[in-house]
């Protein structure tokens, strides 16, 4: 596949996007007026291993401390580019670990690498004839890769616009405070309103993002949607009351003489 032809799978008219998205919405055109153009920087020449292995890299860490560590990883391989699926494979865990990685993340770039050769992960001619559901499901099998880190891939890689991240937190608290929620929206909640979004999810999305950007340090302060109690957690505390009752019941009732 030429890179002319491979480019046409993943552009789409960004500006019928925002039409499309601003039509009913006062709300969301008033943000797309004040934030800076919609713009997905793809890098063309990233392979969706190496997307992977820097999303590897990237996890639960600092921007800084993991652009780091992802240049010492690519220091393992050449022409600046990360070291590859058989170089990750044949390099000592000590080696990976002095680069920065965890035992964790060891074992989801090996996973990675090994899946690559197998052909599990796919190159980026077969990513970009996969539809959106096809690449989730393929690449949640590594381990270490969540539904998060492929819709990222499919965003930010692949360009793909009808992509909604309902568990990314930029995109929930941006959703909080363009439509004035007084808290972070539940994942389906989410997914519910972003049907209107349909089938530029991905635009939506991007000015979510943008919405905390716009808002600044100044920001109203949006309270987290409260954790769901475990039922047996539950269950425990209402046995618990009811022997306490029943404790304390027995305690006032008067003894037979």
């Amino acid at each position: 596949m030429s890179s002319e032809s491979a480019k046409q799978l993943w552009e789409f008219d960004h500006r019928a996007a925002i039409a499309h998205l601003t039509k009913d919405d006062a709300r969301l055109a008033q943000l797309v007026g004040k934030a800076r153009d919609f713009h997905l920087n793809i890098d063309e020449l990233e392979s969706p291993y190496d997307a992977l292995l820097e999303a590897i890299a990237y996890q639960s860490i600092s921007g800084k401390a993991a652009r780091t560590i992802f240049a010492r990883i690519k220091a393992l391989g050449s022409n600046d580019r990360p070291p590859t699926p058989q170089q990750v494979l044949a390099a000592a865990p000590e080696t990976l670990r002095e680069a920065g990685l965890s035992f964790a993340k060891i074992a989801a770039a090996r996973d990675l690498a090994q899946k690559t050769i197998d052909g599990v992960v796919p190159t980026l001619e077969q990513a970009l004839t996969m539809s959106d559901q096809e690449l989730v499901e393929r690449l949640i099998s590594v381990r270490g890769i969540g539904a998060w880190t492929v819709e990222m891939f499919l965003i930010f890689r692949l360009g793909r616009p009808d992509v909604l991240p309902i568990h990314d937190y930029g995109v929930q608290k941006g959703f909080a405070l363009l439509y004035g929620k007084r808290k972070i929206p539940k994942p389906k909640e989410l997914a519910k309103f972003g049907e209107r979004w349909r089938p530029y999810r991905t635009v939506a999305s991007w000015y979510m993002w943008r919405a905390v950007e716009v808002a600044g340090k100044d920001a109203r302060k949006v309270k987290k949607a409260p954790a769901k109690k475990k039922r047996g957690a539950v269950k425990k505390r209402v046995i618990v009351k009811k022997r306490v009752s029943i404790r304390r019941a027995a305690r006032k009732k008067p003894t037979r003489k």
